[in-house]
């Protein structure tokens, strides 16, 4: 409905009034984000009555939460659009944009193979058509294209898997399949293949190493404003739908009873986990260091967070309380916001300085004190730096990583918060130690001020006096999803 309205109103408004169409799809998104928090799921009941429209999506906590992320990073997209002169009064591009989330929403509480592929599909799709947007843009074409080329590559292995998990068990429903997978007495080798070509899919999604080549060009090359959904919405739903999936078809064997005759295949999506984990943290943090544009720099930052994300995916098959979900959905609430916070800096740097070097951030914060208090708080946060939510999150992730027996793993990311510091930090000196060679103010436009505002708001809030509701609704999210029968 949002979708039809923007449209719509881009046929009747005229074109001086077409510049507020960025509201209405961002508050409009911001709207539903507050009516699936203020609706809830069902309390009562198990899991048949959670499954919905023939058993394709789960209406459930975890899809309540990863839902409200991927809204929130829509709507707070929409509105720092607003902000780039070509796109701000084009409601083709935010209907395209809130297609977009529609297929995140459903990522996150997919139920059924059919509507994982249809729903990461309805996402990539419609990211490729606004990564290259911008047609006269030579950097956007390109972006657009490469993204185009990569994702349909890593689709067509994805699409390869779930074929092969539906032809071991005959069945689409990840819960149905998940018990089969485990009981019917499978050969090991074709369940390997098929976890292995479904991880590629998830692994590009995430940006996970090797599978994130694309990522530096595409963030570069992309309006900023979709290189924020795109590092945050499309993160987020596929993180969400990752954790659903792996638990739901390779479940622990404990989930399924623990009886001698139960397959346990999740010890070798931890390893995989656990591997892709160190190499795209570590990759990830040591390519940071040598950036000097500051959206390649924070595209590899992304690719970093994705390590530490998986620290938690690997905890989860071993930590039957349900915390390393718990601090994966908290981190990627946190990641979300701290990186709109940092994007939305970043469109407002561009347009007054020409450049997305980091040396022309030197004495940004002179020119505008905000909004270099806003970058330092999005960066800290993004670095792990208490007060802000940042610190919280990785503290989660690393004691989930502890308590599952990965203590040399949580070391690894200890050593890699140290190396990501160096360069987030160095950004703060720029801004904060040089001079500029202007000090002519930095305009900040009324709907920037919303998306800041409401961006910093959350980082400051869940790493402060927040935590407990964030926690506890993560911790509800995650024994929602143990409960697979």
């Amino acid at each position: 409905i949002l979708a039809i309205a923007v449209l719509v109103y881009d046929v009747i408004w005229p074109q001086e009034r077409r510049v507020q169409l960025g509201y209405l799809a961002g508050f409009g998104l911001m709207a539903i984000a507050g009516v699936v928090w203020l609706v809830g799921v069902p309390q009562a009941g198990g899991l048949q009555e959670q499954l919905l429209l023939g058993g394709m999506v789960r209406h459930d906590d975890m899809a309540q939460i990863f839902r409200v992320m991927v809204l929130l990073a829509g709507g707070i997209g929409a509105l720092i659009t607003m902000g780039i002169p070509k796109l701000r009064a084009r409601g083709d591009f935010y209907a395209i944009l809130i297609v977009s989330i529609i297929g995140a929403s459903l990522a996150s509480a997919a139920a059924d193979l059919i509507m994982v592929f249809l729903a990461l599909e309805t996402l990539s799709i419609t990211l490729y058509v606004l990564a290259g947007y911008l047609r006269d843009d030579d950097a956007s074409t390109e972006a657009g294209l490469k993204y185009f080329l990569f994702g349909a590559f890593a689709s067509a292995m994805a699409l390869y898997g779930l074929s092969l998990v539906y032809g071991l068990t005959g069945k689409t429903n990840i819960y149905e399949l998940g018990r089969l997978v485990a009981t019917n007495g499978l050969n090991e080798p074709p369940v390997i293949v098929a976890l292995g070509l479904v991880m590629v899919g998830f692994a590009f999604k995430i940006s996970a190493v090797p599978f994130h080549f694309w990522t530096p060009d595409v963030y570069e090359g992309a309006p900023t404003s979709i290189t924020a959904v795109l590092s945050t919405a499309s993160k987020a739903a596929s993180m969400g739908l990752l954790l659903r999936f792996l638990l739901a078809v390779f479940p622990p064997a404990e989930l399924l009873g623990a009886a001698e005759s139960v397959a346990d295949y999740s010890g070798l999506w931890v390893q995989l986990a656990v591997v892709l984990s160190v190499v795209s943290m570590t990759l990830g943090n040591l390519l940071a260091l040598v950036q000097t544009n500051i959206k390649r720099l924070l595209a590899y930052s992304t690719i970093a967070h994705a390590g530490y994300v998986l620290m938690g995916v690997a905890a989860i098959s071993t930590d039957k309380s349900g915390d390393g979900v718990a601090a994966v959905a908290f981190y990627m609430f946190m990641y979300v916001l701290s990186n709109m916070l940092a994007f939305g800096v970043v469109i407002l740097f561009t347009r007054a300085t020409g450049s997305e070097q980091i040396r022309d951030l030197a004495g940004f914060s002179r020119r505008s004190p905000w909004l270099g208090l806003a970058m330092t708080l999005a960066l800290l946060s993004l670095g792990g730096i208490p007060p802000a939510a940042g610190f919280v999150g990785k503290f989660l992730l690393f004691r989930a990583a502890v308590d599952a027996g990965l203590v040399w793993l949580a070391l690894v990311g200890v050593a890699n918060v140290i190396v990501g510091l160096y360069y987030y930090l160095m950004i703060v000196r720029v801004m904060y130690m040089e001079e500029s060679p202007s000090d002519e103010p930095v305009p900040v436009e009324l709907p920037f001020k919303w998306a800041l505002a409401i961006s910093a708001a959350g980082v400051l809030l869940f790493g402060t006096i927040a935590v407990t509701p964030l926690l506890d609704w993560a911790t509800d999210a995650a024994h929602a999803l143990y409960v697979l029968l």
